[in-house]
């Protein structure tokens, strides 16, 4: 390009403080509209600092970076060596397992994602002005490029956006369907009006969870800024911990981490914690960006009745509608959600498999997995708890 903006040189770096954070941001428009907080420098720097993110933790950065003649960021992938499928959202065991029946070595992978986060958001980071097809199709050659000089297994984009999906499937990426629940701010007033929405059944049931909570004599309060102490920071650490040991193991995340977000992002972040007779209980974290309210982790000391729900969906909720944001975004797994008032919202994941047979068997097993992920999502959208006519009272 004449304006001195083409990609000319395309390198991998092993830790994202060799990027300029100004320019690492402009690439990921984190100040748009729908920007995402998870893909902005501070948070993986965050990762990294905190050694949350590591070779040893089967997390290796191997961040790809594209740069125009000027030596200035024209694009990015945030990119990790993985050793195992572990805090990714998506699931590969079955092609692991597969792949090394038949003798291969299916780690290490090549990952590009947000480490322990299902957050959909661009992978193909372009910055504006930047010529963004030749930077896009330079990234996407500079990833298949990194997976084979290193004889990887397999090159996984997960929880892209739906451009990015595109723009990879056109790039003979093998595409994978899934979903997740995010709840929709149709302009609500105030949280009486999102229960009106909702059929006289489901009503009357987070009117009831939320009551059974107030009555449990348990005290809910949002926290973000300066009022994220390390007190409560020690606490959520200690919720997070425990709730990880009992259900799914290792805690990825270090107490410096949340430490290190809280002074480099904390209008970013939501706490939500409960307390009872002034004992912190539980809580929920979310952050804060664009639009968007975005659940990420919880952890509680006991179990309450309810209290999940309160602290991650109903607070939540009512946080959105009382500062005017559009989505709430719940993450993965669970119908319990559909019942509460989160929709259905499908995401999507690429991949290059560089062998033949076995991309082939791959190709033929997503084939499938796309048939059913139609029929469920088809299903759970005829069974959201909103009122399908103005007659339900």
């Amino acid at each position: 390009m004449p304006d001195g903006n083409d990609a000319v040189s395309v390198k991998v770096v092993s830790k994202i403080s060799e990027v300029d954070p100004i320019e690492w941001d402009e690439c990921a428009r984190t100040n748009a509209p729908d920007g995402n907080p998870s893909i902005c420098y501070a948070f993986l720097h965050a990762l990294e600092e905190s050694q949350s993110v590591r070779a040893e933790t089967g997390w290796q950065p191997q961040h790809l970076l594209v740069e125009d003649s000027n030596g200035k960021l024209a694009g990015a992938v945030p990119m990790y060596l993985k050793s195992h499928s572990m805090g990714e959202y998506v699931f590969d065991y079955g092609w692991a397992n597969a792949y090394e029946r038949a003798g291969g070595e299916y780690y290490p992978k090549l990952q590009a994602s947000i480490p322990f986060t299902p957050v959909t958001g661009p992978r193909l980071l372009v910055r504006p002005g930047a010529g963004s097809h030749t930077t896009r199709a330079t990234l996407v050659a500079g990833m298949i490029e990194w997976t084979n000089r290193n004889k990887l297994s397999s090159l996984h984009v997960t929880f892209a956006s739906k451009a990015d999906g595109d723009y990879l499937e056109e790039a003979n990426f093998l595409i994978r369907h899934a979903h997740q629940y995010h709840w929709y701010n149709r302009n609500y007033k105030n949280f009486d009006e999102f229960l009106a929405s909702l059929n006289s059944r489901k009503r009357k049931m987070v009117r009831r969870e939320r009551r059974k909570v107030t009555e449990a004599n348990i005290e809910v309060q949002c926290l973000s800024g300066n009022d994220l102490t390390s007190d409560a920071w020690d606490a959520f650490y200690q919720f997070y911990t425990d709730t990880y040991d009992r259900k799914w193991g290792y805690p990825y995340l270090t107490r410096e981490f949340f430490e290190i977000l809280s002074h480099t992002m904390p209008e970013q972040i939501l706490l939500v914690m409960a307390y009872t007779e002034g004992r912190p209980i539980a809580g929920a974290l979310n952050l804060k960006g664009g639009d968007s309210l975005f659940g990420r982790n919880w952890g509680c000391v006991a179990d309450y009745k309810f209290l999940h729900f309160e602290t991650c969906y109903y607070s939540a909720i009512e946080y959105a509608i009382n500062h005017g944001l559009a989505r709430v975004e719940a993450g993965t797994q669970g119908p319990h959600k559909l019942q509460r008032g989160y929709e259905p919202v499908q995401t999507r994941s690429a991949h290059w498999i560089p062998n033949p047979s076995f991309r082939e068997a791959v190709a033929q097993f997503l084939e499938q997995e796309r048939l059913e992920e139609s029929r469920e999502m088809d299903y759970l959208g005829n069974e959201t708890p909103y009122r399908q006519d103005t007659g339900d009272p």
